[in-house]
């Protein structure tokens, strides 16, 4: 079967990543027609925006994305073309695997949880303004609407992918009203799925707890800022973002990404990890029905990082980024011709 499929190579070493990634994808035997977007500073100095409407309307077409990272200005320039996309396309889910690696040094080895972040309100919505000089004020909006459907995506993905628990991470001691509606709602809906336990932790306490006994988490799911921050924590107990996968899912289609930056400074060199795109790739290939190809994928991912041969520099091995696609690839084939 043929899969339609936009690309958005990204900023920095997103073109290098992701085309690691694309060779890796067609040589599971997945056939795809990529269709090839830009967004961001690329997109507003040739389109003058930075979400021309063709890349939107091709991730609606195709229902589904793969995306490299987008340089966010800190401070001053544009607004968050992640944010703006997530919007555009109403992409509530942010859906962040956190799971250890073989031979990656890292303080939970065992690591195995799910951060569930709603994606589309809270302090995010970008509401503020200048109440008089010197002093800002920014809305944090929560609504029933956003809050039942993130959080009964937390139960199914549980249910689907035989998870045992769902925590609710939140400050309702504090904003009682916001976060409570987010709480009750939680609680409300945990009733129409019996089979799985629930609980919920206060965010400061959540965050203690992740770093102490992490074990005691399945799946998180959360409102936006929290899932920003506790995503990133997370992905520090396992390496860092390099080897952390993502993906933004909605009605209208899903968008399967690094959740790193674009890391302009390497850019070019051909010396970028592509291990987190990968990983996106393949929960993307899982999304649309390849999970065949994703399982013998991720085999031969998970070979090369036990071989410990092939490993980038970040890791504390020598092998550029094309090298490592292809001791994957090469790993994939040798599988296959055992296999047969």
């Amino acid at each position: 079967m043929k899969h339609n499929i936009t690309l958005i190579p990204g900023d920095g070493i997103g073109p290098e990543i992701t085309s690691a990634t694309v060779r890796i994808i067609e040589a599971a035997g997945v056939d795809v027609e990529w269709s090839t977007h830009i967004l961001g500073a690329q997109a507003q100095e040739k389109y003058g925006t930075t979400l021309p409407d063709d890349a939107i309307s091709s991730i609606r077409q195709n229902k589904v994305a793969l995306k490299g990272p987008i340089m966010t200005p800190v401070g001053k320039g544009f607004t968050s073309v992640n944010v703006g996309l997530r919007k555009a396309l109403d992409l509530y889910a942010n859906v962040r695997p956190v799971k250890a690696l073989p031979n990656v040094p890292c303080r939970y080895p065992e690591l195995d949880l799910v951060i569930v972040r709603e994606n589309t309100e809270g302090l995010y919505s970008g509401i503020e303004h200048v109440v008089v000089p010197g002093v800002v004020e920014s809305l944090k909006v929560i609504t029933e609407k956003a809050s039942r459907r993130i959080v009964k995506y937390a139960f199914e993905f549980a249910r689907d992918n035989g998870r045992r628990k769902v925590t609710a991470v939140h400050k309702a001691n504090i904003m009682k009203l916001s976060d409570g509606l987010f709480l009750d709602l939680f609680y409300e809906v945990s009733k129409d799925f019996p089979d799985i336990e629930a609980d919920d932790k206060i965010i400061d306490n959540c965050c203690m707890q992740l770093v102490m006994r992490p074990e005691q988490f399945d799946v998180l799911v959360m409102e936006n800022l929290y899932g920003d921050i506790l995503s990133d924590l997370c992905a520090g107990l396992i390496g860092g973002l390099g080897l952390a996968p993502g993906a933004n899912i909605g009605e209208q289609g899903a968008v399967f990404e690094a959740v790193h930056g674009s890391a302009p400074d390497i850019a070019g060199q051909g010396i970028a990890n592509p291990t987190a795109i990968l990983m996106s790739g393949l929960m993307m290939l899982r999304h649309i029905g390849e999970n065949d190809a994703a399982e013998r994928a991720e085999k031969a991912m998970l070979a090369v990082f036990a071989e410990g041969k092939y490993l980038t520099r970040d890791l504390g091995g020598t092998t550029n980024t094309a090298d490592f696609a292809s001791a994957i690839i090469e790993k994939l084939r040798a599988n296959e011709t055992a296999a047969a």
